[in-house]
């Protein structure tokens, strides 16, 4: 009877308590409470030794409040007391990556976005550009791709105490179409809106005010000029290490994906095999590092049902190597942009508009809304 009065005291000391000091930066202290929330789990009856080490880490994650990585260091040291070997099946497949369903609509629940400054265009996506996927973005030329690709790199620096992800940026640059004055000018603009914002902190906000300059997002974006497909392919290869050095890089940008492979090749079955190979690396690092990828692509003409329309470049093998696919087209006089693919996102389009100061909602001057 005593162990069970005590229990859920222990419980709730627990939850209070260690959701703070589990984010110490001792890692033996860290291990050293990992122990106590053993003993409290084998003590109290309620869930055995055994089974807290073969838990969900996602679950243990909501539980103590502490991030994915925390809670797998957790585990291993949970399994290591235990006596079971971190390299055998059981253990070796959650570490490789197996998950449940409930583990997936966990993470969904905790998706990060990273805004595009139209509130119409994030609302189609669902709050902005996801991470852990790959989105390619379509169009003509002119129509706004790079504009739009800019507009991320800077967007995804945006600090967290307004709702963005503090991160940084890679921009892979196939066309030479990036141009620094207008980076400044977007990061100008984006400064201007955050400081006409209010944040969670105010004395957080009043630093932060001091930290935003121009020079600081430009130094945040890492820019790889490559001038054929040895190279494109070579950067993309390259990312894994680099991300895994520059770990507050959320977002991969190629701009575009299509240009050398349209200009240098006649063997079209390599062509195929060269980019089915970049496709599943870009997907591995959208997933392993929680970043966003983005493709632009350009457009071709092919004939559908006896008439010629525009379609994205590099034909239908490449549609499945995006998660999304955003096609940005003329409506007369004014750009829009439609959701062609996406396994969960809804058909639906949205006016953009293409200013001095970045992407924005079409005849509205409304600041930029965080995802919540």
């Amino acid at each position: 009877m005593m162990i069970n009065h005590f229990f859920p005291f222990c419980f709730n000391f627990r939850k209070t308590v260690y959701s703070s000091l589990l984010k110490s930066s001792d890692v033996g202290f860290k291990f050293t409470l990992t122990y106590c929330y053993w003993d409290v789990c084998e003590t109290s009856r309620l869930e055995t030794a055994s089974k807290f080490s073969i838990r969900s880490y996602t679950l243990l994650t909501g539980e103590i409040n502490v991030s994915h990585e925390e809670a797998l260091d957790i585990l291993k040291v949970a399994w290591h007391r235990k006596g079971m070997d971190v390299k055998s099946p059981q253990i070796g497949s959650l570490l490789a990556g197996a998950k449940t369903a409930w583990d997936l609509l966990c993470e969904e629940k905790t998706v990060k976005h990273i805004i595009t400054s139209c509130a119409d265009l994030d609302l189609i996506l669902g709050g902005g550009i996801n991470c852990k996927e790959v989105t390619e973005v379509g169009g003509v030329p002119g129509i706004g791709k790079t504009q739009l690709g800019i507009q991320l790199a800077i967007n995804v620096q945006i600090p967290k105490v307004y709702g963005g992800l503090g991160g940084q940026a890679v921009y892979i640059d196939t066309e030479g179409s990036f141009m620094v004055e207008r980076v400044i000018q977007i990061a100008e603009a984006c400064i201007q809106r955050l400081k006409g914002m209010s944040c969670s902190n105010v004395r957080k906000e009043e630093e932060d005010h001091r930290k935003l300059h121009v020079d600081d997002f430009l130094s945040n974006i890492f820019y790889f000029r490559v001038c054929n497909y040895t190279e494109q392919i070579a950067a993309v290869n390259h990312m894994d290490k680099f991300v895994e050095e520059h770990k507050e890089v959320k977002i991969i940008i190629v701009d575009s994906v299509t240009f050398h492979f349209r200009q240098e090749f006649e063997d079209l079955a390599l062509r195929t095999r060269l980019l089915g190979g970049m496709a599943q690396k870009l997907m591995k690092l959208a997933v392993k590092y929680d970043n966003a990828v983005v493709l632009i692509n350009q457009v071709t003409m092919k004939v559908s049902g006896g008439s010629f329309q525009l379609a994205p470049a590099l034909g239908e093998t490449w549609s499945h190597a995006c998660t999304n696919r955003l096609i940005l087209y003329w409506n007369g006089n004014s750009r829009s942009a439609y959701i062609d693919k996406s396994p969960y996102l809804q058909s639906a389009s949205a006016p953009f508009l293409i200013t001095p100061e970045g992407i924005c909602n079409v005849g509205c001057n409304k600041s930029i809304k965080m995802p919540q």
